[in-house]
């Protein structure tokens, strides 16, 4: 029997994107509609991120992921419901004086950075273990989440029954959330996302993820994904190292060079990538049990 690869769609992000895409999804009904179309396609599990309808701006509103959230599960999304919990982190210093936060700057305060959580309470949500030196376009930043933070808020998911998917984008974030773990911040089994691909961050390669995956601790479910180009040769490489998959516009907007893509596609090429080289793709309930969560009723 053959494993099980748990494919995640993350249909829409919240940095800047190409505005000529024809279908990138920015309302909540937009982001639904995308969901849908992920699941449909064979989409494992959905993460999802909510963006200023007027502006097209990502945001953390709490009321834009609960209008988004409802839709989803109106529309009957039978994946995996990840939501992100990644806002509220971004120190831009100011030049003159880098110990004040300058124009850009958004530190919100553990409560509430899980305000949406809180409101929508979906089976898992992202918690970003890692400050790192980010970019977005030409816009320089800190993506800081401190590790009291991070504590706080993963104390908060426990209380609420909402599984945290460990992202880590550096070795040490690693450790950083093996230590959590071992103080019983997050419930067994653990869940990783090793991303790769960040301007500053880990190198796209079968390299990086086999020094990563050689720290996790046992028993530990694990998947990781590549920005941009990368995104479709992460998948198989993850997949070969025996970790799970994730794809979607949040990204990368491309099926090829100078072809946009749909969440929809991106899906399906990951799938043939997988089935190709003998793998089966999980579906929402396998996931669920895989994963730990409760089975949907």
């Amino acid at each position: 029997m053959s494993r099980k690869v748990i494919l995640t769609c993350a249909v829409v992000g919240e940095n800047a994107y190409n505005r000529a895409h024809p279908s990138f999804p920015v309302t909540p009904e937009q982001i639904a509609d995308a969901a849908l179309e992920a699941t449909e396609a064979g989409a494992s599990a959905v993460h999802l991120h909510v963006r200023d309808p007027l502006s097209g701006a990502g945001s953390r509103d709490p009321d834009l992921f609960l209008d988004m959230v409802t839709r989803v599960r109106d529309r009957g999304v039978r994946a995996v419901l990840n939501v992100t919990c990644g806002g509220g982190a971004t120190y831009v210093p100011d030049p003159e004086d880098e110990s004040r936060g300058g124009p850009g700057t958004d530190i919100a305060p553990a409560a509430e950075r899980v305000r949406h959580i809180e409101m929508t309470r979906p089976e898992m949500c992202s918690i970003d273990v890692t400050t790192q030196n980010q970019m977005d376009g030409d816009k320089e930043y800190v993506y800081l989440n401190s590790a009291p933070t991070l504590r706080q808020m993963a104390r908060r998911f426990q209380e609420l029954g909402v599984k945290p998917e460990i992202e880590v984008f550096a070795p040490g974030d690693i450790l950083l959330a093996n230590k959590m773990l071992e103080d019983g911040l997050f419930d067994a089994p653990p869940v990783y996302q090793i991303v790769t691909g960040t301007r500053w961050g880990l190198p796209s390669s079968a390299e990086t993820l086999i020094y990563m995956r050689s720290l996790l601790p046992p028993g530990a479910n694990w998947a990781a994904f590549g920005i941009g180009r990368m995104q479709l040769p992460m998948v198989a490489q993850a997949t070969l190292l025996g970790g799970n998959v994730r794809v979607g516009l949040e990204d990368n907007l491309y099926l090829k060079r100078g072809v946009f893509a749909t969440n929809g596609q991106l899906v399906t090429a990951a799938r043939t990538i997988i089935e190709t080289m003998g793998y089966e793709v999980a579906t929402p309930d396998e996931a669920r049990a895989i994963l730990g969560l409760r089975p949907r009723r």
